[in-house]
This record gives structure tokens, C-alpha cells and sequence, in this order.
């Protein structure tokens, strides 16, 4: 299901928050199903698997430990928008397919997430994490530079397309006339007369029919007629010379009375018709292979994103426990309102591993170590996929 918000944007059934914790591995296999047992009743538990990373020096892990929070931050703006803008572009029946459309690798969030597998073709781990980190970056600045470029052709068809829209529709005093006049209520193509159209309130008929004439010199009596009435308007139109055109327009405004700017070309009408039919034809051709486009780039930035993720929680585990890189890492999917005793049953079982680490209030700095929040004795990352409230963060 997708539900609407306020925002415009929807989110579907599967987002949702995960936990991404490393923990110094032991020989055994009781590690692991110590974690299940205790963690169990409160989240669903995966192992996330890290492939071996080249490592290099701890000082350069230091440095690049800062980069790669940028690139988190900056890969999860960027997916967040390419979420945002097909939440708002769908259309109104393709909208409950949100969900299929925002999968990674077509799996849903949830799946990718729990079983997450590095991909060595993408991200060779040949590779030091620094020419990792590289490639991603510069993934990620194409599919933002492209998005900005589709993202405004596209924008601007829509723009240009609801301002002829907008014409076809309000009062008489703004919508286009074209539509609802006929040419044999005009004089056309004449040197000297001029037919124009005025806006009158309806409790100023009497008015207006009593005195059109008179409102400038050389208005041709008996040629006002009443084309059509809306609410609490009506438009007539009235024969004039042209000369005397702007003395009737300021005039006939002291008497609350709107000559529209309009003169009646048959030529003009139907040019109309046709940009209206072409931006309609444009944008229902751009549609599909723009949300075609956006569904593809979503899937790669979401991969790209939990790659950044990995190869964050690879590096600050090393910074924090050290080497060789062996530890035991996890992937924890929270149950609803089990966040505060799921944070006490991690406290109790690896307390031990930091005895500086408090549970829930943040500490001061910590040399080569990740710091964002709250400081844990185990190292944590989360993945927020729920990408409304990303959004509204952002």
C-alpha cells in the first residue's frame, strides 16, 4: 500500500529504520547466536556481510573516515530528492506503484538491506577504499547533474503546459475568450473598426447598456450584445473606431467595467489549440521515460548508498578495534517502539567492549573514532529508508 502525506509525498509499506553494528568477532559460533537469542524478540537480526577492504594506513583511514561521512550525507540527499520528485511527479494511478518503482537491484529495501551482498563488479575490492570511495562520488555527481537536467525539461513542460491551462480557466476577467466566442460577433479585418470584449457585474447590466455608447467618442451605437454570462459576470462585446479605443478603455475602467485585451483572430485561436495539444503530446512522451529513468537511478543511488554504509562501518570498526580487520557484523531491522530496550539489550551484552561508552547520552570526542549522536560501545551506523521523514530533514 502507499500512504499519502501532507508533503505530497507517499511512502510505502516497506521503509523503514535499520541498525548496522560491528563487534570484535571470537573464534566460536556463540558470538553470533548470542546476538540472535538476546536481539530476537525485539528486531530481526541478518549478519551483514564486508568483504575484506584494503586497508592501508590508520592515518589515512582517519582522513577518509570524514569523506565518507560527506559522501553518506550527500549520496542520501541525492536519493532522497530522485524520491521525492517521482513522488510527486506519478501520476495519480501510477502512484500506488511507488513501492515497485523504489527498489535496489529489484529487491525491496528491506530485502536489500537484510541480505546485502558487496558487488565486487561495481566496486572491485582489488581497490583501496580511498578509489571506492571515488567511484561512488562520481556516480553519484552524474546521476544529480543528470536528474537536474531531466528534472527541469521536464518542469518546464509542465510549467508551460498549466499556464495555457490556467487560461482556460477562471473568471472572465483572466481566461482566455477564444474558446467561448464566435467569430460572427466580431468585426474582423477592418482599417477602422474594432470589436472589443468587456467584463461587466451582472448588478451593472442597466448601467452598461445605458451608457456604453457614451464612454468615448466614435462607440457605435446598438452593437453591444451579451455573449455569455459566469457567476456574476457577463462579457459583451461592443464596435468602436479603432482610434478611440484607449479613451474607452480608461473610461469604461472608472465605471468598473473590464475591457479584456482581446481581439478575435482565427489564427491566433487554433495556434493556441496547437501548442496546448503539443505540450500535452510532449509531456505524455516524456512521462514514461523519465519515471523510467528515475526508477533506474533511485535503485543505483540506493546500492551506492549502503555501499558508502558498509565501507563506513568497515573503517570505523578498524579505527575502533583496531587489526587485523576481524569483527562481526550485523544488520538489525528494529520492531515498532523496541528501539529503547533493543538499545539496553546491546548495552548489557557488549558494555565490556568500551567501558567509556554510556547508554544513550552522547560523549565527548573520541580520536579516530566516528562520532555523530550518540556513542555506543559497539560500532553502530543506521539506515533510514523511510524517506518521507528524510525529506522533510533535508
Amino acid at each position: 500500500a502507499v500512504v499519502s502525506t501532507q508533503s505530497g509525498i507517499t511512502a510505502g509499506e516497506d521503509m523503514g529504520m535499520f541498525w548496522l553494528i560491528s563487534i570484535p568477532k571470537e573464534e566460536t559460533q556463540q558470538q553470533w547466536i548470542r546476538m540472535q537469542e538476546h536481539t530476537k524478540p525485539l528486531s530481526t537480526v541478518a549478519k551483514f556481510n564486508l568483504p575484506n577492504l584494503k586497508v592501508g594506513t590508520l592515518d589515512a583511514l582517519m582522513s577518509l573516515s570524514d569523506d565518507l561521512t560527506k559522501l553518506d550525507q550527500y549520496t542520501e540527499l541525492v536519493m532522497v530528492k530522485l524520491y521525492n520528485y517521482m513522488a510527486n511527479t506519478l501520476e495519480q494511478n501510477d502512484l500506488p506503484k511507488l513501492p515497485e518503482y523504489t527498489k535496489a537491484n529489484n529487491k525491496d529495501l528491506k530485502s536489500y538491506c537484510s541480505t546485502f551482498v558487496w558487488d565486487v563488479a561495481k566496486f572491485p575490492t582489488k581497490l583501496s577504499i580511498k578509489e571506492i570511495h571515488d567511484i561512488i562520488a562520481k556516480n553519484l555527481t552524474k546521476i544529480e547533474k543528470d536528474f537536474k537536467t531531466k528534472s527541469n525539461t521536464y518542469n518546464n513542460l509542465k510549467s508551460n503546459l498549466l499556464q495555457h491551462e490556467k487560461k482556460e480557466t477562471g473568471s472572465l476577467v483572466t481566461r482566455n475568450l477564444g474558446p467561448l466566442v464566435k467569430e460572427e460577433d466580431f468585426v474582423v479585418a477592418s482599417e477602422y473598426l474594432v470589436t472589443v470584449c468587456v467584463v461587466v457585474p451582472r448588478l451593472s447590466y442597466s448601467e452598461w447598456e445605458g451608457s456604453y455608447w457614451k464612454l468615448a467618442d466614435f462607440v457605435v451605437p446598438g452593437t453591444s450584445k451579451l455573449l455569455l454570462e459566469e457567476g456574476d459576470q457577463g462579457l459583451y462585446s461592443v464596435t468602436m473606431f479603432r482610434k478611440t479605443l484607449e479613451a474607452f478603455k480608461n473610461n469604461a475602467r472608472e465605471r468598473k467595467f473590464v475591457v479584456r485585451d482581446f481581439q478575435y483572430s482565427k489564427q491566433k485561436i487554433e495556434q493556441s489549440k496547437t501548442e496546448v495539444s503539443n505540450l500535452q503530446k510532449a509531456k505524455v512522451k516524456a512521462y514514461v521515460p523519465l519515471i523510467r529513468w528515475l526508477k533506474g537511478n533511485f535503485s543505483e543511488a540506493f546500492v551506492n548508498w549502503i555501499h558508502v554504509k558498509a565501507l563506513r562501518l568497515f573503517t570505523e570498526s578498524v579505527l575502533r578495534y583496531g587489526l587485523p580487520a576481524t569483527f562481526m557484523t550485523a544488520v538489525l531491522e528494529p520492531n515498532k517502539k523496541s528501539d529503547k530496550k533493543l538499545r539496553e539489550k546491546l548495552y548489557a551484552l557488549y558494555s565490556n567492549l568500551d567501558k567509556s561508552a554510556v547508554e544513550g547520552p552522547e560523549v565527548g570526542d573520541i580520536p579516530g573514532v566516528y562520532m555523530s549522536g550518540d556513542y555506543y560501545p559497539y560500532v553502530y551506523f543506521d539506515i533510514n529508508t523511510n524517506f518521507v521523514e528524510s525529506a522533510r530533514e533535508f
